[in-house]
């Protein structure tokens, strides 16, 4: 009976003990499930006020950029995120889609001259670029627009734009930030060529005026590419006025181009070095290089040279350790003469000698630049430009000369030369054992017959060589040389074609005045009549107002007006 009365016992603790524990764990899940639901309810309302605090920024943001823009444009609100490609153009003018274009139009920009966008480079998740715009590099630059052919939700961008916004690696996806401004016109600049060598071009301020032809704007840490002829140097804008950004459309800047760093580690083999009359200068041209030199001829010299009392001398005198040079000389506005461009030029093997002297056309008073070109290996040499004094004429040999006319001479069967009589017999047995003719046609040279096996003749133009030039010859003057506007000659022919034919020709233009290259034929028949460039034709199109009358007339047009308007010559 006990036994039982004990088994129940336990039994109802167990259950009560049991109740106990499922009450207590209800107890815990509900007090869990409040802490969570208010966990929720909290996470929520943080979500709604992160909400609303974005929307009220955004709606700040926007409303900022909304006046910014209205600021900028003067009342012309056009901001849009468009992808970009690139184009091949010069200047800065970029493409943008239609849709833009009806867009502008609508708000009257058309009407308040000349538009101006800047550009900035939108910063994406994961892009290369973005550690960089945070270094301080906003990727913000300007630019006119040329026309609106583009395809929808992109800009076309042209070399010089690409260059500014993305001067490492462009993204995957370039997305551009494109925004209507106005921009003031530009009264002052400083620039600062990345090398040495830009001051010695000739009138460097007016190819670099030219240069800015191209372009509607100019903005502050942008690099300025300018090209003439093959060579192109790059500028960086240092400071602007009246401000950061400028237009360069129709106004007049004062522009000052500063001496390149001192961290500048730029090697550029197209630099002048001066160079005096009777000094020497060393130094080390590697195969396919060129160093460059410059010497004057002033008027005091000239006047010697047309009284033929001197001769300017130019010398190279190369070590022979293998390698060889070739020597090109020309005047400015040519200043780097090459294999193609040159108007003087020596190729001997070794050293070499160009004599000047006032019976050379296109020898005067000026600059002229001097070449020295790594034909073979890595030559080191001394270059020198002396002024020579004309040699007198020798001695006894006018006395030598009539007296060979009163001697009775017989012509020799072997080298052809006139031989005194009396000696006839002897020379021509001494002629046939030692000397010999050469054979080919025109050369008729008599020559030792141990040194008959080193003379030879080329195939294609017939100059007699020793035998160790050939190989030199046969590469300067018949291996075809490829222009950089596609035609491929020989030298003699290429030197022809880059003074007269070549489109990239750099000449003086009657207009301008500027050294521009000279394009093609002109499109205008008459144009082409008058001998005008592809360039001439372009820029004597411009108007300008006759002194006589004050009428507005093509500067081309010009001298046809004044003989038959004001019959003046």
């Amino acid at each position: 009976m006990d036994f039982e009365l004990r088994r129940a016992r336990e039994k109802l603790d167990k259950e009560q003990r049991e109740r106990k524990e499922r009450a207590k764990l209800k107890l815990d899940r509900e007090r869990k499930a409040k802490e969570e639901a208010k966990k929720q309810r909290d996470a929520i309302e943080a979500a709604q006020r992160s909400r609303r605090l974005d929307a009220i920024e955004a709606q700040l943001k926007a409303e900022q950029q909304m006046g910014e823009s209205l600021l900028a444009g003067r009342g012309v609100v056009f901001y849009k995120i468009l992808e970009a490609v690139p184009f091949q153009g010069s200047g800065d003018k970029i493409k943008l889609p239609p849709s833009c274009f009806t867009e502008l139009s609508n708000q009257g920009a058309f009407d308040k001259g000349p538009m101006y966008f800047q550009l900035s480079l939108v910063h994406q998740e994961g892009s290369s670029a973005t550690k960089d715009d945070e270094k301080g590099n906003n990727r913000t630059t300007h630019s006119g627009v040329l026309e609106f052919t583009a395809d929808e939700g992109s800009v076309a961008i042209p070399p010089h734009v690409w260059s500014n916004l993305f001067p490492v690696d462009a993204p995957n996806i370039p997305l551009v930030e494109v925004r209507y401004v106005r921009l003031s016109k530009g009264t002052y600049a400083k620039l600062q060529p990345d090398g040495i060598g830009f001051s010695d071009l000739p009138n460097h301020k007016a190819i670099l005026e030219t240069s800015l032809r191209q372009h509607a704007t100019l903005s502050q840490d942008d690099v300025l590419t300018v090209k003439y002829g093959e060579l192109t140097y790059k500028l960086r804008v240092l400071e602007l006025k009246p401000s950061s950004s400028i237009s360069v459309l129709e106004t007049d800047i004062e522009v000052d181009i500063v001496n390149p760093g001192v961290e500048s580690e730029r090697t550029d083999q197209y630099v002048l070095k001066p160079l005096a009359f009777g000094a020497s200068e060393s130094g080390l041209v590697e195969e396919g290089n060129y160093m460059y030199y410059k010497f004057s001829i002033d008027d005091d010299t000239w006047e010697k040279l047309v009284s033929d009392d001197v001769k300017i001398e130019v010398k190279i005198d190369a070590e022979a350790n293998g390698g060889d040079t070739d020597l090109y000389v020309s005047k400015h506005p040519l200043i780097f003469p090459n294999r193609h461009q040159h108007e003087w030029s020596s190729h001997d093997v070794g050293s070499k000698t160009l004599i000047l002297s006032s019976k050379d056309r296109n020898l005067g008073t000026g600059t002229y630049s001097l070449a020295v070109y790594g034909f073979k290996g890595t030559t080191k040499y001394q270059v020198s430009v002396h002024v020579q004094e004309n040699s007198k004429h020798k001695v006894g040999q006018q006395a030598t000369h009539s007296s060979s006319m009163d001697v009775d001479t017989v012509e020799c069967r072997n080298c052809k030369h006139f031989i005194p009589t009396r000696s006839i017999a002897l020379h021509e047995a001494y002629c046939s054992r030692h000397n010999v003719v050469c054979p080919h046609a025109g050369c008729g040279i008599v020559l030792r017959i141990e040194e008959a096996k080193n003379h030879v003749h080329c195939d294609k133009c017939g100059q007699a060589f020793h035998l160790g030039e050939m190989e030199k010859h046969m590469k300067v003057f018949h291996e075809p040389l490829r222009c950089p506007c596609g035609v491929v000659l020989e030298k003699e022919d290429m030197v022809q074609h880059q003074a007269s034919d070549c489109p990239l020709r750099l000449i003086a233009c009657r207009f301008c005045g500027d050294m521009v290259q000279a394009g093609s034929s002109a499109m205008d028949v008459r144009d082409r009549l008058r001998g005008l460039s592809e360039h001439e034709s372009i820029c004597g199109s411009r108007t300008a107002p006759c002194d006589s009358c004050g009428r507005s007339v093509m500067l081309k047009d010009m001298d046809i007006h004044q003989i038959a308007v004001h019959q003046k010559n």
